[in-house]
C-alpha cells in the first residue's frame, strides 16, 4: 500500500507534466493556425498524435519551436514538415514519412516537366543534352540544378524517365554514321556525267552538239539530285533546300561555266561586239570549272562524313558544351581545309585535260560557299545559307546587267566598278570577290553554329 502511493503519485505528476506541454503545443499550434493556416496546426496534431506514452518534453518543446519559427517566418508547409521531422528524429513517428514540400525542391523534375517531349523521345542522354542547348541551358545554367555541366544534367533527366523494357543509355559509345557502298558510288555520278558531256562536246558539232549539251545538262543536275539525296550531303525531309535556293545554286553554277566568258564580251563590245570563242560559242565557256565542281561532290561527302563522325565521338568524350565547341571549331576548319585542298588538285587536273586555265580564285570560292552552304542546310541551318546564296546570285547577275547598262546612252558609270575591277584582275575576280566574300560569312556562321551539340545530336547519315 506505502508502495503504490508513491507509484500513484509519480503517475500523476507524469499526467500533470503531460497536461501542461499538451497545453503548451496546443497554444503553439492555435498561435501558428492564426498566423499560417491550418496546415500548421494539422502538422502539430500529426506529430503530438502517437506519442502517447511516452516522455514527450524534449521533442515537443522541438516541434513547438519549429512551428513557432514556421509562423513568424510566414512558411506555412515548412512547420509542419519540421514538427514531422522532429517527431521522427526522436523516434515517436519513425514510421511517418515528411510532408512533401509544396515549393521547387526538385527542379530537376521540372525541367522535365518543361521538356517532356524531348525526354520521352530522346534515345540517349546525347540528344536531350542537345535539346537543351538548343533552348538556351548552358553549364553555367546546370550549376543551378546542382550539375556541373548540360551532359550530366541531361543524364539524370533521361534515367528519369520511365521507359519500359529499355536498355541502360550507351553515351559513351554513340552511333556514328558509317561508309557505305551507295552513297560512296553516287557521289561519283555528276562527275562521270559531267565528263562524259564535255567528251561529247569536243567530239560533236552542229545540232548534234546542241543535243548532246542540252542532254548532258539534264543528265549532271538528275546527278547531283542523287548524290546530294543520300549519304553525308542529305538533308533530313524537314531541312531540305527550298526551291528558291536551288535556283540560285543552278544559277551561280551557270556563272561559273558561262559568266567570265560573257562579262568579257560585255566590257569590250556589249552585245553587239565581236565573238571572242570562235565560230561555235559567241563567248569562251569554262568547262574545266564545271567538271572540277562535279568531280568535286566526291570530297564533299567524305569531308562531310568526317565532320558528322569525329563530331559525334567528341559530343560524346565532351564534359561541357564550352570544351565541345572547343574541339569541334578546329575540326570545323581542318575538314574545310583538306576540301579547298581538293578542289584545287581537281580544278588543276581538269585544266591540264581540257587545256584551259584553272579559275582557281572564282571555282574555289564558289566550292567553298556550295560546301559550307549544304553543311549547314545538313545539320538543320536553312536560312543563313538560303540569303547568302541568294545575295552572291543576285550580286553577280547585277554584275553582268550593270557592264551591258552601261552601253546604253548616258549610264556609262553604271558598268564603271565592274570594269575598273575587271581590269585590275580580270573577269573572274568578279565571282571570286562575290563568292569568296559569301563563303566567307558562311565561315563564321558555320563556326558558330556547327560548334553547337544541338546541331549533331540527332544527325547521322542515313538514307
Amino acid at each position: 500500500m506505502a508502495d503504490a502511493r508513491p507509484e500513484a503519485s509519480s503517475a500523476a505528476d507524469a499526467r500533470r507534466g503531460w497536461d501542461a506541454e499538451s497545453r503548451d503545443v496546443a497554444g503553439a499550434a492555435s498561435r501558428a493556425r492564426a498566423g499560417a493556416g491550418a496546415d500548421a496546426g494539422a502538422g502539430v496534431g500529426a506529430a503530438v498524435a502517437p506519442v502517447s506514452g511516452r516522455k514527450p518534453s524534449a521533442h515537443v518543446g522541438e516541434a513547438a519551436s519549429a512551428v513557432r519559427g514556421d509562423s513568424a517566418c510566414g512558411s506555412e508547409s515548412a512547420g509542419s514538415d519540421r514538427v514531422a521531422s522532429a517527431y521522427a528524429r526522436g523516434g515517436a513517428a519513425g514510421d511517418r514519412k515528411p510532408s512533401a514540400r509544396r515549393g521547387a525542391v526538385d527542379p530537376v523534375k521540372a525541367l522535365m516537366h518543361r521538356h517532356r517531349e524531348l525526354c520521352e523521345r530522346a534515345v540517349d542522354p546525347l540528344e536531350i543534352a542537345a535539346g537543351l542547348e538548343a533552348h538556351g541551358v548552358t553549364d553555367r545554367t546546370a550549376t543551378r540544378f546542382r550539375h556541373r555541366d548540360v551532359f550530366s544534367l541531361a543524364e539524370e533527366m533521361y534515367a528519369r524517365v520511365p521507359r519500359a523494357g529499355d536498355p541502360a543509355p550507351q553515351s559513351e559509345a554513340p552511333d556514328t554514321p558509317g561508309v557505305r557502298a551507295d552513297w560512296a558510288l553516287l557521289t561519283l555520278l555528276p562527275g562521270a556525267l559531267c565528263a562524259a558531256t564535255v567528251t561529247g562536246l569536243r567530239l560533236t558539232e552542229g545540232r548534234p552538239r546542241l543535243a548532246v549539251a542540252v542532254v548532258g545538262v539534264f543528265a549532271i543536275s538528275m546527278g547531283l539530285r542523287a548524290a546530294v539525296r543520300r549519304g553525308p550531303l542529305r538533308a533530313a525531309r524537314a531541312w531540305h533546300p527550298t526551291t528558291s535556293t536551288r535556283a540560285w545554286t543552278c544559277g551561280l553554277l551557270a556563272y561559273a561555266l558561262l559568266g567570265d566568258g560573257l562579262l568579257a564580251a560585255g566590257i569590250v563590245g556589249g552585245p553587239t561586239g565581236p565573238p571572242t570563242g570562235g565560230s561555235d560559242s559567241p563567248w569562251p565557256i569554262a568547262l574545266a570549272s564545271l567538271l572540277a565542281l562535279t568531280l568535286a561532290v566526291v570530297p564533299a561527302a567524305w569531308c562531310a562524313h568526317l565532320f558528322a563522325v569525329r563530331a559525334r565521338r567528341r559530343l560524346a568524350t565532351s564534359r561541357g558544351l564550352e570544351e565541345f565547341a572547343s574541339s569541334v571549331r578546329p575540326l570545323l576548319l581542318g575538314v574545310f581545309g583538306l576540301f579547298l585542298c581538293a578542289l584545287g588538285g581537281l580544278l588543276a587536273g581538269s585544266g591540264a585535260w581540257l587545256g584551259e586555265p584553272p579559275a582557281y580564285a572564282a571555282a574555289g570560292a564558289l566550292g567553298a560557299l556550295l560546301l559550307l552552304a549544304r553543311l549547314l542546310t545538313v545539320h538543320g541551318f536553312t536560312h543563313a545559307p538560303a540569303v547568302i546564296l541568294a545575295a552572291a546570285g543576285t550580286a553577280e547577275a547585277l554584275a553582268l546587267v550593270s557592264v551591258f547598262a552601261g552601253r546604253l546612252p548616258g549610264c556609262s558609270l553604271l558598268a564603271r566598278p565592274v570594269e575598273n575591277v575587271a581590269a585590275a584582275w580580270g573577269p573572274g575576280s568578279v565571282p571570286a570577290l562575290v563568292c569568296g566574300g559569301a563563303a566567307l560569312v558562311l565561315l563564321i556562321h558555320a563556326t558558330r553554329t556547327l560548334t553547337r551539340a544541338s546541331a549533331h545530336a540527332a544527325h547521322g547519315d542515313t538514307p
